[in-house]
This record gives structure tokens, sequence and C-alpha cells, in this order.
């Protein structure tokens, strides 16, 4: 079984850190990045056996790429640590990546019912059919995704808000990357707030990111 580091980047997620943590593949490494929470969520992770790093500047890019920076294993598995993700597609993720099928493998969320605001699926959908029509051919900028460490440290990847993974998948598809798509099931998330689908504000901030990479 190939086993890739998972990376959660984590703010205030203290009371969902517990589901999340106990539904991933047994015996795969956890790193939890803090991104400058004020709950108990590094507290929560120790003790439920992950390692923790800190990153204090505060954006989702500037947790994950403390977190590319901070993994030891080749293979590196990105996941949100809110719970709305099913992580039972990490597996086939790290297969398609280990056997060379991909070079990138990500989700495509199938939301149950409630999980996904209108919103935030509009500016998700938009987005998507941009990177479509540039030929990087997904149908989600999901936060969840598997790649090997060192190729993604390559790709040089600048943005440290909300529009990383964007950019991640516009110089994944610039270099070439053989990126695999598979449905994964999106859910109400394990407990308070989504920083960036819980409000019209927080997905307006995300694509403005995200629409300065487009031009």
């Amino acid at each position: 079984m190939h086993r890739p580091e998972i990376v959660l980047p984590c703010l205030d997620e203290a009371e969902a850190l517990p589901g999340v943590l106990a539904a991933l593949p047994a015996g795969w490494p956890v790193l939890v990045v803090d991104n400058g929470s004020t709950d108990d969520t590094a507290a929560v992770a120790a003790a439920h056996g992950a390692r923790v790093v800190v990153e204090p500047r505060r954006g989702y890019g500037a947790a994950v790429h403390t977190g590319l920076e901070h993994a030891r294993e080749p293979l590196v598995a990105f996941l949100d640590g809110d719970g709305s993700l099913d992580a039972d597609l990490l597996p086939a993720l790290a297969d398609a990546v280990a056997t060379g099928r991909a070079d990138l493998a990500v989700g495509r969320r199938v939301p149950e019912p409630g999980s996904w605001p209108w919103h935030a699926r509009a500016g998700n959908a938009l987005i998507a059919a941009e990177l479509r029509r540039r030929g990087v051919p997904v149908h989600d900028i999901a936060p969840i995704r598997v790649a090997r460490r060192e190729a993604l440290l390559g790709l040089g990847i600048a943005d440290r808000a909300f529009g990383y993974p964007l950019e991640l998948l516009l110089r994944a598809g610039a270099a070439g990357w053989r990126i695999e798509e598979r449905p994964v099931r999106y859910s109400r998330r394990g407990g308070g707030r989504s920083k960036v689908s819980g409000s019209v504000t927080g997905t307006a901030r995300a694509v403005r990111d995200m629409a300065g990479l487009l031009r």
C-alpha cells in the first residue's frame, strides 16, 4: 500500500479534528498545520497522534505550503481539517500517483444536500470552467489531492492565500502534468463554519484571490 503523509491545514478546527483524524487511513502519517488557531486545535491534534507544526501567517496557502515543506514522505496528500471531505478516497488518489498513472490526483466534490452553498458552488464552477478552457481537465478546485512532494515544490507556487489550489492547477497544467480527477463525497463540516463557503463574503474573497491568477 502506498502511504503518503497527510497534511491537514487547520484554523480553529478543534471540534472537527477528532472525527477527521479517526477517519483517515490507518497507519498513514499525519501532519496538522495550525494556522494561528485561537482554540485547542494543536493540542487536540497532538493528543490524537498527529505531528503538529505552526504557521502563524494566516492564509490557506501559507498553511498548505508550510505543511508541504515540513512533510517527510515522498508522496503528500492534502485534506481539509473540517471533516467535509470523505477521506476514503485518499488510497485511490495515492495509487494513481504512486503507480505513475497520474502526476496529480484530485477530488471532484459530490455534495450532499445543504453542504455546499449556492454562492460557493457558482464561484467554483466558473473558475473550473476557465481551467478547462485552458486545458486543465478538472471540474472542481477541491482541497483533497495527492502528488509527489518534490514535484510540488518544483512548481514554485507563490500564492499564500485562497488562490493556492488554483495556482497549483494552473502550474501543473502548464508543466504538462497528467491530472486524474475522481468524485468525492462532500458533506457538512464537522464543526464551526467554513472560512470560504460559510459566507458570501468568504466566497467573494476566495474568488478575488483566484481571479487575479487568471488574468
